[in-house]
């Protein structure tokens, strides 16, 4: 991974985690480079919960792989800054890295039954964490790993240590992943679609242990969804992203109230709702996210955006829009956004209800 030099000197009093313009593009022989997170910046402080929110593609796992330095070395590049509690992470070692991750920094993966080893048990996967950074002897770390398992809520945990994966259902597996996330108590959590294909009263119970977490820890957490269920009840701030970039920030209740980026208000009209009139349609987002444009020729949503207009389609609108002040706690990426109070949350086009 060719690494690109990132400044900015440490400072006190920071939040858990900064990520600061930070770049991932993908380059393979005889193709064009692929830039997939193009000038992020975001930051968690400790307790709190933040959200990175996009459909399939727009970036927000390539951003969580880039934080924990787990993308691969050939053919990636990264730029940008990545600083955890005010030590610099792009360009670190892989020995600092390691070194931090599982101990301070951790993650929770999409796909639990990829993500364990099939061929190790559930009690060695879980006690080598608890081995490594908390030096604790085996004896002691199957005592550790049953009392994680029990946290997370698996019943007869003494039993399941011995079992592989495969003997576990999907909610067990990813509430083991949690176990092993959880094992030396993170000082930040990164969490990728952790109910993706799990059932509602599992995802319910898995979305309660990780608040319960960042309560009673204080540990920073962030979560990568497209579900705005698990936004709604989970997160404080929510960052919007579309082909790469962050395009609307805000308080999750003033979001959900008041969504100004014409994407943000197609996800959430997009949702059914439960005190919605009968028979009323929902208005999905026309198109698909392979139609973004590049934003160094325009705003990349455009051709899906029922809003653009002839200034969203030029190299300007892409290249020198910025992620601007959109009021207190809000910032926005648009030219065109959705106006209020004639419009309500959730619509889909400027000045009047759809």
């Amino acid at each position: 991974m060719e690494v690109l030099p990132a400044d900015g000197p440490a400072r006190g009093d920071l939040p858990v985690l900064e990520v600061d313009d930070l770049t991932v593009t993908f380059s393979r022989r005889g193709e064009q480079p692929t830039r997939a997170v193009d000038g992020v910046g975001f930051s968690v402080a400790a307790g709190e919960t933040v959200g990175l929110v996009g459909e399939s593609g727009c970036g927000k796992s390539v951003t969580s792989l880039a934080i924990m330095g787990l993308l691969p070395e050939r053919g990636v590049r990264v730029g940008g800054s990545v600083r955890f509690g005010g030590q610099e992470l792009v360009g670190a070692s892989d020995r600092t890295l390691r070194s931090l991750r599982g101990a301070d920094m951790a993650m929770v993966f999409q796909d639990p039954l990829s993500s364990l080893n099939p061929t190790v048990s559930i009690g060695t996967q879980v006690t080598e964490v608890l081995v490594e950074h908390r030096d604790m002897s085996r004896k002691q770390a199957a005592a550790e790993a049953t009392d994680l398992l029990d946290r997370v809520g698996i019943p007869d945990p003494a039993r399941r240590l011995k079992e592989y994966p495969h003997q576990l259902s999907g909610g067990m597996r990813q509430r083991a992943l949690i176990a092993m996330a959880l094992a030396c108590s993170p000082r930040l959590l990164i969490a990728d679609e952790p109910t993706t294909a799990l059932d509602v009263t599992i995802q319910a119970q898995i979305l309660e242990l990780l608040r319960e977490l960042v309560v009673d820890t204080g540990t920073a957490l962030v979560m990568i969804t497209h579900d705005l269920g698990v936004v709604a009840g989970l997160c404080d701030r929510v960052h919007v992203m579309y082909a790469g970039r962050i395009i609307e920030s805000a308080d999750r209740h003033d979001l959900f109230a008041r969504p100004r980026q014409p994407y943000t208000g197609g996800l959430l009209a997009s949702v059914p709702r439960l005190d919605g009139a009968r028979g009323v349609p929902l208005h999905p987002i026309r198109g698909s996210a392979r139609d973004a444009i590049p934003w160094a020729e325009g705003c990349a949503f455009a051709p899906r955006c029922d809003n653009a207009q002839d200034d969203c389609l030029t190299e300007v609108a892409g290249s020198t829009v910025p992620l601007e002040y959109d009021g207190p706690g809000r910032e926005l990426r648009c030219r065109h956004p959705l106006t209020y109070p004639s419009t309500p949350a959730g619509a889909t086009a400027s000045g009047a209800a759809r």
